[in-house]
């Protein structure tokens, strides 16, 4: 029999670490790696609070994010595993306050299409379409999706949006090392 694995909790990488700022490779074969890696993002996520993760927050370069946007709300877990996502369809524009686990304690606001059609693989290999109106999901999907692309949600953001913030937002750049890690405390 086998015995159930531990998750182990990833350690969170900050704005000025080198892999927040690259395009993350595609998964070409969904292996027992790829699906505890996945297992740890998801536990990583909850345990440090967040509706999103994606794999090169932890320093992964991988097409992987996990949302779940309901579970603080509703206690509920139920998490969505988007492997090798794309967006096929985006309408609208909203602005909302976004926040980051790879920008601890900052919060701007971001305009982002409000609707989106998505499809991903799910970690049993299958496809999967999800369709977002109006709501945190649809922020949480470009907002994850984004970090496979090396973009974050202040490269979003209007210069004027980031004034109040840019001080922090340097000084937890300036923390990086030689390597261009940057590794949460």
């Amino acid at each position: 029999m086998k015995q159930k694995r531990k998750n182990n909790l990833l350690p969170i990488r900050i704005i000025g670490d080198k892999v927040l700022s690259s395009k993350a490779e595609p998964v070409e074969k969904i292996t027992n790696e790829i699906k505890d890696f996945v297992n740890d993002l998801i536990y990583t996520m909850y345990e440090r609070d967040g509706v999103g993760l994606a794999a090169p927050q932890v320093g992964k370069s991988l097409r992987i994010f996990v949302v779940d946007t309901t579970w603080t709300e509703t206690g509920k877990k139920n998490p969505i595993v988007c492997i090798n996502p794309k967006f096929l369809e985006m309408t609208g524009s909203a602005t909302h306050e976004e926040g980051c686990l790879s920008i601890p304690d900052i919060y701007v606001e971001v305009k982002r299409p409000s609707s989106v059609l998505f499809e991903a693989t799910n970690l049993k290999g299958k496809k999967f379409r999800l369709e977002a109106d109006n709501d945190l999901l649809a922020r949480a999907l470009q907002h994850e999706y984004d970090h496979l692309d090396g973009i974050l949600f202040v490269d979003r953001a209007s210069k004027f949006r980031l004034i109040p913030v840019n001080k922090k937002i340097k000084t937890l750049m300036n923390r990086t090392d030689e390597n261009g890690i940057n590794i949460q405390n």
